[in-house]
C-alpha cells in the first residue's frame, strides 16, 4: 500500500472510530470466520493443529477454555506474533459426558440419539493472547432438543456430514431449525464463538472499534 492510500485508510479510521488492527484467528472453523466477518473484525486465519486432548481428571467446566488456550499457545510458539491471537474450542455436555467431534457416521448418529429429547449444555472456551498474556474465558448455553426420529437423525448426518462439529450438529443447519425446542443463552456460543463477549474483550484491549 502506498502512502497516499495509507493516508486515506487512516482518515477513514479516524472518521469511523475503527481500529484497523488485524487479529490472528487460530481456527479453520467456517462458523467462527463467519461470525468475525459479521462483526466487521479484521482477521487472518492461522490454523492451529494443537492436540485436543485434556487430562482425564479435569473438571468438565474447564475443558473448553483449556483446549482454547492450547490452540493459542501453539500459534504463539510457532509464529511469535506481534498482534492479538484469538482461539476457541466448543464442547457439548450431556448426561455428564463430553461430546466432542464425532469420529465417523456411526459416532455422529450415536451422539444425536443421546441428545434427542434431552437438555444439554454447549460450552465454548475462548482464549486471547496479547502482549505476552493469555486471557481465557468461556460461555455456556443450555439447549433442549425435541425427540428426534431415527430417520431424521440419519438424514441429517448423511446430508450435512457434521463431523467437524462438537456434539455432531450445527444449530444454524437443518437440525437446529427442526430439532431444537429451547435455547437459553447465546445462540452464537452454540455456533462456536460468543462473538459479543469477544468484541467486548477486544474493545477492552483497545483492539476493535468505537
Amino acid at each position: 500500500m502506498d502512502y497516499a492510500c495509507r493516508d486515506i485508510v487512516d482518515v477513514v479510521c479516524w472518521l469511523t472510530g475503527l481500529s484497523m488492527n488485524k487479529i490472528l484467528l487460530a481456527s479453520q472453523s467456517p462458523r467462527r470466520k463467519q461470525l468475525l466477518e459479521w462483526a466487521d473484525i479484521p482477521f487472518e486465519v492461522v490454523v492451529s493443529h494443537a492436540d485436543e486432548s485434556y487430562p482425564d481428571d479435569m473438571p468438565i467446566g474447564q475443558v473448553a477454555s483449556f483446549l482454547a488456550q492450547k490452540k493459542a499457545e501453539e500459534i504463539v510458539r510457532l509464529h511469535n506474533p506481534d498482534t492479538l491471537v484469538l482461539s476457541a474450542d466448543t464442547i457439548v455436555v450431556c448426561d455428564g459426558l463430553v461430546l466432542e467431534k464425532p469420529k465417523d457416521r456411526s459416532d455422529a448418529i450415536q451422539m444425536l440419539t443421546r441428545l434427542s429429547g434431552k437438555h444439554h449444555q454447549v460450552i465454548t472456551g475462548v482464549c486471547l493472547y496479547y502482549e505476552q498474556s493469555y486471557d481465557c474465558f468461556q460461555d455456556t448455553t443450555d439447549v433442549v432438543f425435541h425427540t428426534l426420529t431415527t430417520e431424521q437423525i440419519t438424514y441429517y448426518v448423511d446430508r450435512y456430514k457434521p463431523f467437524d462439529k462438537a456434539g455432531a450438529y450445527g444449530i444454524q443447519e437443518w437440525i437446529g431449525v427442526l430439532g431444537i425446542r429451547q435455547i437459553t443463552g447465546d445462540f452464537y456460543t452454540v455456533m462456536g464463538l460468543p462473538v459479543s463477549r469477544v468484541v467486548q474483550k477486544l474493545q477492552e484491549k483497545g483492539f476493535v472499534y468505537r
